[in-house]
C-alpha cells in the first residue's frame, strides 16, 4: 500500500497520488494518462491531475490497483 508520508514530487494535491516506490514501469501512464506524468529527470511518476470526472476516477483505481509496486495511493 502506498505511503502519503513518502509523496514523490510533483503530485498534485488531492485523493491520489505516487509515492517512492515508483519503478516508473509506465503502467498508470498508460492506464490514465491524463492524470499521470512522468518526471524524465528523476525517473518516476506522480499525479499530474486529478480526476475531473467518472471515467478518469475510474481510470485512476484501474492504475492503482493494477500497480505492481503499489506505489499509487488514494486518500479520497
Amino acid at each position: 500500500m502506498a505511503d502519503n508520508t513518502d509523496k514523490v514530487g510533483g503530485n498534485v494535491d488531492g485523493q491520489f497520488y505516487v509515492d517512492s516506490n515508483c519503478i516508473d514501469c509506465d503502467l498508470c501512464r498508460q492506464t490514465a494518462p491524463d492524470n499521470f506524468t512522468r518526471n524524465e529527470d528523476e525517473g518516476y511518476t506522480f499525479v499530474s491531475k486529478q480526476p475531473e470526472n467518472d471515467e478518469e476516477h475510474q481510470a485512476c483505481l484501474d492504475a492503482m490497483e493494477e500497480c505492481p509496486v503499489e506505489a499509487i495511493g488514494d486518500d479520497g
